[in-house]
């Protein structure tokens, strides 16, 4: 079924009023007071309708609009076609209590299951570092609920509230504008990725295409600034996990791919003054306890070569790779957030410098809004732990799409992981 055929009074087959449909379907103001429509509520804890009550007006047309053109999410629209929905519909115009809750019903059931459907995790590469920030489908109760609480239904079931805020955006350059197949494409896949972005909350979110990141509480942006990422050879991963601590004066703790390509050739080039005046220290090897050794008994050749290993760890201080703090989500790849005394990376427009962990233009920024104030050090001691109360969600996403008021902004794919699509870094607008 098409939006246009539903909204012309046809739907499967059969002939609807189209005053229903304009009046959201029917209006009964008189339900909430019914103890018959109070029984035969659907999974609503406050047993009045959805669909049927004020405030709700639009609100049926909008969820088949979204149920008819399910293909744009990469559903099956034959999924959810109900049959039996018109019949119920006209019975329900005679205000029969009774059969406005069977209406009711029927409509809440086809929402829960096409949100439901939607909530469910993508496979689209992200590593679930804490489990709870996998996306789960939510019970029909919370659905419903959630829903109910909407002061207008109908926009509710336009702007898909189930959703992140971006997703009923970028749906909507499918279904209201015409797209060639690659622009199709481009969207589909970061509608994918978005659908692993929580609906509400308060998180940080980085876009790693667009090289920025944004805080985001109760879905409003609250600050944002530029980051450096990972070069293409060390790509920033898209990750999802919670922000646990923040560790003040910190150590740089350098991986071994990264002391052979950036600092070796300088202790070759230099001698070993290069690592004191850099504030290196060299250590025995890689656990918790290791010991301070000598630099001299290093082969540095041997390590330029890639033939041995060797711990560098950076002393806090100005030069040190990690600025004043890092932001921890422990993870298994090693990725966080952390300042850098490397102000001058942020005026590049490809910002793409990191061995994959991300760097922040205005850490302190970034601290004093997850503590609600500033964070300073007390004294001189390295790896100052300092946990949040209440940890803090943060997703690395990609996103190569993205909605800009009427417009599609599009960024580069900088790390090749989209289908060939449309040219970048345009701006597409929208009718």
């Amino acid at each position: 079924m098409s939006p246009s055929r539903f909204m012309n009074g046809l739907y499967a087959g059969r002939l609807v009023r189209p005053a229903l449909v304009c009046a959201g379907l029917l209006m009964a103001p008189a339900l909430a007071a019914s103890p018959a429509a109070a029984q035969a509520g659907f999974a609503n804890p406050a047993a009045t309708s959805l669909f049927f009550r004020p405030g709700s007006q639009g609100a049926a047309a909008e969820l088949l609009r979204l149920t008819a053109t399910a293909q744009a999410d990469g559903l099956d629209p034959k999924r959810y076609r109900a049959r039996d929905l018109p019949r119920l519909v006209r019975a329900a115009e005679s205000g029969n209590p009774q059969a406005i809750a069977r209406a009711d019903r029927a409509l809440s059931e086809l929402f829960v299951r096409y949100a439901q459907d939607l909530r469910r995790a993508p496979n689209v590469g992200i590593i679930y570092v804490d489990g709870e920030l996998r996306p789960q489908a939510p019970s029909a109760a919370a659905l419903i609920a959630a829903a109910s609480a909407s002061p207008n239904v109908a926009a509710y079931m336009r702007n898909m509230g189930w959703m992140h805020p971006y997703y009923a955006q970028l749906r909507r350059q499918l279904t209201d504008n015409p797209v060639d197949p690659a622009t199709r494409r481009l969207v589909q896949t970061n509608m994918a990725r978005v659908r692993s972005l929580p609906a509400s909350g308060r998180y940080v979110m980085v876009n790693v295409a667009a090289q920025r990141l944004f805080m985001i509480d109760n879905n409003q942006t609250v600050d944002m600034m530029r980051v450096v990422v990972g070069k293409p050879v060390y790509p920033t991963p898209m990750m999802a996990a919670n922000i646990r601590y923040t560790s003040l004066r910190p150590y740089w703790n350098v991986p071994s791919d990264l002391a052979a390509e950036r600092i070796v050739p300088n202790v070759i080039k230099g001698g070993t003054p290069y690592l004191k005046a850099k504030g290196y220290q060299v250590l025995s090897d890689w656990s918790d306890k290791p010991k301070i050794v000598s630099p001299a008994s290093v082969n540095w050749q041997a390590v330029a070569a890639g033939r041995q290993e060797v711990r560098l760890r950076q002393l806090p201080g100005p030069a040190n790779s990690m600025g004043d703090m890092k932001f921890m989500f422990p993870n298994a790849q090693g990725i966080y957030l952390h300042d850098t005394p490397q102000d001058e990376l942020f005026g590049e427009a490809a910002r793409l410098f990191s061995g994959g962990c991300v760097r922040l233009e205005a850490a302190h920024r970034l601290a004093a809004w997850l503590y609600g104030k500033p964070l300073r050090a007390k004294g001189a001691t390295p790896e100052q732990k300092v946990p949040l109360a209440k940890p803090v969600p943060v997703y690395l996403t990609y996103l190569t799409a993205v909605p800009s008021g009427t417009e599609l902004a599009i960024y580069e794919d900088i790390y090749k992981k989209d289908a060939p699509a449309v040219p970048t870094g345009r701006r597409m607008a929208t009718r």
